[in-house]
């Protein structure tokens, strides 16, 4: 059995709580949080311990999924627990995405660690659907669209606002950029013509909300790029109104085969996911597998999506998977 570790218990915890539980190969040791770990009561009543108690956990832990925000929490977390622990995280600041691998990949290696990092489902596997897709079609275009969901890394970034009591935010696809991409027209699109941001946002009483607005559109990596809404509601509202986490999207790239290219072809996935966290959850679980099957084989450093072969993530033996998958 592997023994894995949940860093952080939030909603994305929660998610890989039950990916453990579901999977067959797993079984969790414990929970770590910053908050008092009285107050912190487990959907499956696993054992709950403060974080600063980790390292006390380094012979007792095969790899520790990490289950923070990618604003501040992972930047930080991941090469710091890269020194002690095989770990995963589901960093997903694309724009930061070389710098957390380098610095990620410098702890790991001196620990003689793996770290996996950003495998969510995007980044990860939607990233791993891109790459494919631009293999097999070279000449062609991409497009990712994202929503209509709530997007946990955005949402995290807002509730760290200062005066920000809660917030959920919604990713939406432009409807025309999404028709024009698909009627093969392949057109270029900037990221602002490609999806809108909505937020639904919680202040603290007596917060300067016209400051909040402010910070919330100009945010760089989040918002900046993004027409964006912002409403301010209430507690009640938020938590009668938004209180699934629903998200999905889809890959697209269109190309060319045929020596005059005149054979246009399209690939598109799409993915539609009744809870966001969840999905994510199982896909951290699949790639913490790998991380700890790569550590087994004797393998450190940081890996990505890219770098692990498929055949990694199963709970399945090879001999089945060609059998029943290939």
């Amino acid at each position: 059995m592997i023994r894995i570790g949940i860093y952080g218990y939030g909603n994305l915890g929660r998610g890989v709580e039950a990916a453990i539980k579901n999977s067959k190969d797993t079984v969790l040791v414990g929970v770590f949080t910053r908050r008092d770990p009285s107050t912190v009561k487990t959907e499956t009543n696993a054992p709950v311990f403060s974080a600063n108690d980790i390292l006390s956990f380094k012979d007792k832990i095969d790899v520790l999924v990490l289950c923070g925000g990618s604003a501040t929490d992972l930047p930080v977390q991941t090469p710091e627990l890269a020194k002690n622990f095989n770990v995963v995280d589901s960093f997903d600041t694309h724009a930061r995405v070389l710098e957390h691998f380098k610095n990620v990949d410098a702890s790991a290696k001196k620990g003689n660690n793996v770290g996996v990092i950003s495998v969510g489902w995007d980044p990860g596997f939607f990233s791993i659907l891109r790459l494919y897709s631009n293999s097999f079609l070279p000449n062609g275009c991409d497009y990712t669209f994202w929503g209509k969901g709530v997007s946990q890394g955005h949402s995290d970034a807002i509730r760290r606002i200062d005066g920000v009591l809660d917030a959920k935010q919604y990713t939406v696809p432009v409807k025309k950029a999404l028709d024009a991409v698909r009627s093969g027209s392949n057109p270029e699109l900037t990221t602002r013509e490609k999806h809108t941001r909505l937020c639904y946002v919680v202040a603290k009483e007596g917060a300067d909300k016209a400051r909040i607005e402010k910070e919330i559109k100009e945010m760089p990596n989040y918002f900046a790029d993004y027409d964006t809404t912002v409403h301010f509601i209430s507690l009640e509202e938020l938590k009668e109104k938004h209180s699934g986490m629903p998200h999905g999207g889809h890959v697209i790239r269109t190309g060319a085969t045929g020596l005059g290219n005149q054979y246009k072809d399209m690939i598109e996935l799409t993915l539609e996911l009744d809870s966001n966290p969840f999905f994510t959850g199982s896909i951290l679980i699949s790639f913490a597998r790998a991380c700890y099957r790569l550590n087994k084989e004797g393998h450190s450093g940081c890996y990505t999506a890219f770098d692990i072969a498929p055949k990694y993530l199963i709970d399945k033996e090879y001999e089945e998977i060609l059998g029943h998958l290939l």
